[in-house]
């Protein structure tokens, strides 16, 4: 037990060395197409990695193209012992769809492999669309890559957890006397259920309902067919800022985000989580595109980033980037912090509708 949580409080002072730009190792990555690109970026943004990255090597940019914002094509690979002499590099990083040629692969895996002064590092070319991390088993002296089916295993989990467990319980004692009020201002003002079941998508596809306070007049669709003029903003956006169908007590509940308190129920089902992705429909899977694999492998949650960022004013596109950018870089730290933010975020509810 001491073991682990020397190690844990190590790596947390390494990491923050690293963050100051302390303990990085020079490193080049081959290959500036969309994969490098992307490498880039996530190891620039997340210095814990280790690396600081001095540029790209590619056959098809000219050097000294600028790439991202303070990288550039450094040259090409028949130039890579001058590079590496020069830039001091540690780290070679292969992004292996840039890599046009099996044989040119092999040469530099054959050329810098076995050096003891560079390490050769090769990206899956799944980076894209895979954020769950592969695994190499051999069989029958054979390796073969898989890819784990979540986010989170082993500590990561249980930390998660934990951490829904110890929130959720308390809140429910707590808000129990507002929820009950909540559900007789429902009842008091329009017909119809309390409670509202979303079918939403969790974790490995699996649909569940979410639960949520219910907003909407029980007759919403014939509410909404005299609004022609919103259905394109409602097939964008999958929501209205103006929208008819929202009663009285229920755009209060939107605008505080009180409607959502009975999610509480679905963390404790181990359906939701208190921090993590938005829920979203079925419907709203293929805006994902090739990301709606990525949004699988964690459950949705109560808040997140998109929450704290504006909400319904962010762009789709955004909300997408956003996820994926949660996911990518999960810690329990970046959970304590959105958590932290969300209070601010909803007393002033901005984009809250």
């Amino acid at each position: 037990m001491l073991a682990t949580i020397g190690r844990f409080s190590l790596r947390r002072v390494i990491y923050a060395l690293r963050r100051k730009g302390y303990y990085l190792t020079s490193a080049i990555i081959v290959g500036a197409n969309n994969e490098g690109l992307s490498l880039a970026e996530q190891l620039t943004a997340w210095k814990e990695s280790g690396f600081h990255i001095m540029g790209f090597i590619d056959k098809k940019l000219q050097i000294g193209t600028q790439v991202l914002q303070d990288l550039y094509v450094l040259g090409t690979v028949d130039q890579l012992d001058e590079l590496i002499a020069r830039h001091e590099i540690e780290e070679l990083i292969l992004a292996s769809s840039a890599i046009s040629s099996r044989d040119r692969m092999l040469e530099i895996f054959q050329k810098y492999g076995v050096s003891s002064d560079v390490n050769v590092r090769m990206s899956s070319g799944l980076y894209e669309i895979i954020t769950t991390g592969l695994t190499v088993k051999e069989f029958a002296y054979v390796p073969l890559v898989g890819v784990n089916k979540v986010r989170l295993t082993g500590i990561d989990e249980f930390l998660k957890y934990s951490m829904d467990i110890l929130l959720a319980i308390p809140a429910l004692l707590f808000l129990g006397p507002i929820m009950l009020l909540i559900a007789l201002a429902i009842k008091l003002e329009t017909t119809g259920p309390i409670v509202y079941r979303r079918r939403v998508m969790g974790m490995n596809g699996k649909e569940f309902d979410a639960f949520k306070f219910r907003t909407m007049y029980v007759n919403g669709d014939e509410i909404l067919a005299a609004y022609p003029e919103l259905h394109e903003e409602l097939s964008r956006n999958f929501k209205l800022k103006e929208d008819p169908r929202v009663t009285k007590i229920g755009q209060f509940l939107r605008q505080t985000s009180l409607d959502e308190l009975p999610q509480l129920i679905n963390v404790l089902r181990r359906e939701m989580s208190m921090v993590g992705p938005r829920i979203i429909t079925q419907a709203e899977v293929e805006k994902y595109e090739k990301w709606d694999l990525n949004l699988m492998t964690v459950r949705p949650g109560l808040t997140g980033l998109w929450q704290v960022s504006g909400r319904s004013d962010v762009t789709y596109e955004e909300r997408v980037r956003l996820d994926m950018h949660y996911i990518r870089n999960w810690s329990i730290w970046l959970d304590i912090q959105l958590l932290f933010q969300t209070i601010p975020a909803v007393i002033r509810r901005r984009g809250a509708y």
